[in-house]
């Protein structure tokens, strides 16, 4: 029977995946110590002219994850900040799933939609500080989005390295 990791294993697993994308596609990736508030992994070209920071959010057989009412606060990120969704399947053999978004987009997509998630005349819905993103729903919505490392590291490497 499979088992779901420990949240804190499964965490950590997500940034060394993730680390591993980015260096496999060219960059040099540095994972901050386990305290780091708001960055899990400092990306840069090889000469170290331009970096990226990137939050790494992991969850195991489900590709939805639940994040605080902090999220919102991303709105006034950085230009060079993202967000990496990694969906650990439950069946190790598979290889993870990724969904990469700017954080000043995801932060406007989660207020957004949290706003009317909250306005539904139809539902008596209170403010409990949870949020959710599902890829699905912030492409619907029109932001862009990664699922793939190649793509998202040519787009960075035009737009912002």
């Amino acid at each position: 029977m499979l088992t779901k990791l420990k949240k804190q294993l499964s965490g950590v697993a997500g940034e060394y995946y993730v680390a591993a994308e980015f260096t496999r596609n060219g960059l040099l990736a540095a994972i901050t110590l386990r305290n780091s508030n708001g960055v899990d992994i400092m990306v840069t070209d090889e000469n170290g002219q331009h970096q990226l920071a990137i939050q790494v959010k992991t969850t195991q057989g489900k590709k939805k994850w639940l994040l605080t009412a902090k999220i919102e606060h991303e709105i006034n990120a950085s230009e060079s900040k993202y967000f990496v969704f990694v969906s650990l399947p439950m069946d190790r053999s598979k290889a993870p799933e990724y969904s990469i978004i700017k954080a000043i987009d995801l932060g406007a997509f989660i207020k957004t939609s949290h706003q009317n998630w909250l306005s539904n005349p139809e539902k008596n819905r209170k403010d409990i500080g949870v949020r959710q993103y599902e890829e699905k729903y912030a492409l619907e919505a029109g932001y862009k989005t990664f699922n793939e490392f190649t793509s998202f590291v040519e787009f960075i490497k035009e737009k912002i390295m």
